[in-house]
């Protein structure tokens, strides 16, 4: 009898203290911290999306385009005429020139090669013929007819008129045509071609029999 109620004060002991074991409360076990979610905006479906970051500025950005160097003004062509002076026909006529003037005839017959001259403003084919001589250090010599209203050109290069015989002096033609008139009355325009020409024949052995003017 007394060995049942020392196993029954036992197993009231084992039950207390089971009791407190069971009944202790035991430390709550922290969460770890999650990781932060991007923040999100709303799209048209009212639906949250991540927002996206943005873009490298500096990439964003085109370079800038490149400009050209403007092209340089073109240079504006001055207005010029072509003269030269021939004096070709007394190259067959050495031997009937006296001595001092056959010295002043060119190996080719040419006093002034094809040359360009410039052109102003209400130049005559006079002015071309003097500013071309001037430049080219030619001598030239003419006088005022103010009855025919223009230089008369007695001389150029030290050839005068008569040194080829009675029918010689200079003439000019324009362009290929021998005009009818003086020199001074002839108005140059850009791209003229002048010719001085020496004639021995009153111009026919030159091309120039029609135009009946000598040294005008």
């Amino acid at each position: 009898m007394k060995r049942k109620l020392w196993f029954l004060a036992l197993l009231a002991a084992l039950a207390v203290l089971t009791g407190c074991s069971l009944g202790k409360e035991q430390p709550p076990v922290e969460d770890a911290p999650a990781a932060e979610a991007p923040a999100s905006q709303p799209d048209s479906d009212g639906e949250s999306q991540p927002e996206e970051t943005p873009p490298d500025r500096e990439a964003e950005e085109p370079a800038p385009a490149l400009q050209e160097a403007p092209a340089p003004a073109a240079e504006a062509e001055q207005a010029a005429c072509t003269l030269s002076i021939t004096c070709a026909v007394l190259l067959d006529r050495l031997d009937q020139l006296e001595e001092g003037v056959r010295e002043l005839v060119p190996a080719d017959g040419v006093l002034l090669p094809p040359t360009a001259v410039e052109l102003e403003e209400g130049d005559s084919v006079f002015d071309l013929l003097q500013r071309a001589c001037r430049e080219a250090g030619i001598h030239m010599e003419y006088t005022d007819t103010p009855g025919y209203g223009s230089a008369y050109i007695e001389g150029i290069g030290n050839l005068y008129e008569f040194d080829g015989g009675p029918l010689s002096g200079w003439m000019y033609r324009v362009n290929g045509t021998f005009p009818n008139k003086g020199c001074s009355g002839v108005a140059a325009a850009p791209g003229d071609r002048v010719e001085w020409v020496y004639t021995c024949d009153l111009g026919r052995d030159v091309g120039g029999e029609d135009s009946g003017q000598l040294g005008a």
